[in-house]
């Protein structure tokens, strides 16, 4: 179209454009014969045409006219190294099919990741290796020796996905992955922010599965360790090691296994603080949990490791005076829970079956801070007390704010710290004896407690002796009464 048409026809459309504007902006202040004219159709066929004409006219200059390129600039490409890195094992030789030893491939990759791009830093002296992934791709590797991570002062890795078995020759005191260094850093701290997820590791009875050394915010998430001789899993120092929906056993079993008696190591041993444990299951170890660093959580664990008739232990708290442990809606399944001199302990919302029970442990007559309570137990009508003390090493001397109440009890013993009790008679004595129910032997702290008479006398009556646990209450004169008594060992103070 030559310029000048264009010119023209451009004319012709802010000319319209102002008469549709003007049309508007007077639209309440036309003339009468406008309004008769609008009413009577005539003016609204008129500029039906004109807009018609007008949509006609710019269709056809956006057709003339070439379209236009955004003057946004288009999003900058990414620089090198600003995103994860995927380390697939078998572009470095590693075998899927494990019958070859894949060790020295998997080390490979494990050495670019470290060597690979990063940015920042997490603590102070652990470089960013920014989500680097170690893709085990579903394969099964065999290795001869520990993959250990080729230095410390790292973070953000992830190795997933994959199964790791142990040769003949792996060495008995090693882990399959070993999260010690191999050189040190100038954090207080070897690593940060390890992930290990969706994994298997068979142990060939050779050693461990996963070792966790002075790490800090390490996850160990989905997986499946078996066969372990030592540990299936070793948390010593740092902090933060958060372990959840995997499995563990050193047998693979389901329960009822006829070697039960000969099961051995730890599942899981935590030798360090403020570790949590959840959602859990450990199905064959001499020991399910060890503990014995601080302020560590297990929640929805279930240990069926090796029964405690078998000499077995679901959870092992070996920290004298220093537990601060909390133990909430677990699973003891015919193995039970050990505390060596509680303080700070708290175990709730539990269920022992089998006649698992609670023993608490006296190293140096340490039980404080003690709470026991709303857990179920179930057993087999044998005359197991749910709660008991071990006193070997000397008696429980300095017990205070302990609670053991409130737990429900089917074929066990009930034994509390809080108690309830009443008896009935003529005469000046009453006697209401609580050492069948009471955890701590000749102790009661604090006494409650009334007397009912409905004699025509009105006697004086007196707490007497509260000695081997047996509450006495006397009176001056002989009258039939009946005697309610409460009583509790657990505060001191």
């Amino acid at each position: 179209m030559e310029p000048a048409m264009q010119r023209k026809m451009l004319t012709i459309v802010m000319g319209l454009a102002s008469l549709l504007i003007a049309h508007v902006n007077g639209e309440t202040s036309l003339p009468f014969d406008h309004q008769k004219l609008t009413s009577d159709g005539h003016y609204l066929d008129q500029m039906q045409k004109m807009q018609a004409f007008k949509h006609s006219l710019l269709t056809r200059r956006q057709l003339a006219t070439p379209p236009t390129i955004s003057s946004s600039p288009a999003p900058a490409p990414q620089p090198p190294g600003s995103r994860p890195s995927v380390y697939e094992v078998t572009t470095y030789g590693a075998d899927p099919t494990g019958k070859l030893d894949s060790t020295e491939a998997l080390l490979r990759a494990l050495t670019d990741a470290f060597n690979g791009p990063s940015e920042g830093f997490l603590m102070k002296g652990i470089k960013n290796l920014g989500g680097a992934h170690i893709n085990l791709q579903g394969g099964n590797y065999l290795i001869s020796k520990p993959l250990r991570l080729p230095a410390a002062g790292a973070g953000n890795l992830k190795i997933s996905g994959g199964t790791l078995t142990a040769s003949d020759d792996f060495p008995t005191e090693g882990y399959l992955i070993d999260l010690s260094a191999s050189s040190s850093s100038s954090s207080s701290y070897n690593y940060e922010y390890i992930t290990m997820k969706d994994l298997m590791l068979d142990c060939n009875f050779r050693g461990g599965g996963i070792s966790v050394i002075n790490s800090l915010r390490t996850s160990i998430d989905n997986c499946y360790i078996s066969h372990f001789s030592t540990e299936g899993i070793l948390v010593q120092n740092g902090h933060e090691t958060y372990i959840r929906n995997s499995f563990l056993g050193q047998h693979i079993t389901a329960g009822g296994d006829p070697g039960e008696r000969n099961f051995s190591g730890t599942a899981i041993n935590l030798m360090g603080n403020d570790n949590a444990v959840t959602d859990v299951v450990i199905f064959s170890a001499a020991i399910g949990v060890m503990v014995s660093g601080q302020a560590n959580t297990l929640s929805g664990v279930h240990c069926y490791n090796k029964a405690t008739g078998f000499g077995g232990t679901g959870i092992y708290l070996k920290l004298p005076s220093l537990t601060q442990t909390r133990i909430v809606n677990c699973y003891l399944d015919y193995t039970g829970i050990v505390a060596e001199d509680p303080m700070q302990l708290t175990i709730s919302s539990s269920f022992f079956l089998g006649d698992a029970f609670i023993l608490l442990k006296s190293i140096n007559g340490l039980a404080e801070g003690i709470n026991i309570v709303d857990n179920m137990f179930a057993g087999s009508d044998k005359g197991i007390e749910i709660v008991q003390l071990d006193q070997s090493k000397g008696p429980f001397k300095k017990i205070d704010q302990v609670v053991v109440d409130r737990n429900n009890v089917k074929g066990m013993n009930l034994k509390a710290t809080v108690a309830r009790g009443s008896v009935k008679g003529n005469g000046t004595s009453w006697t209401v004896d609580f050492s069948p129910v009471l955890l701590f032997p000749n102790l009661i702290n604090h006494v409650q407690y009334s007397l009912s008479s409905g004699g025509a006398t009105f006697p004086r009556h007196a707490l007497r002796n509260v000695s081997g646990n047996r509450v006495v209450i006397e009176s001056d004169i002989a009258v039939p009464a009946s005697v309610f008594v409460m009583v509790d060992q657990g505060s001191a103070s």
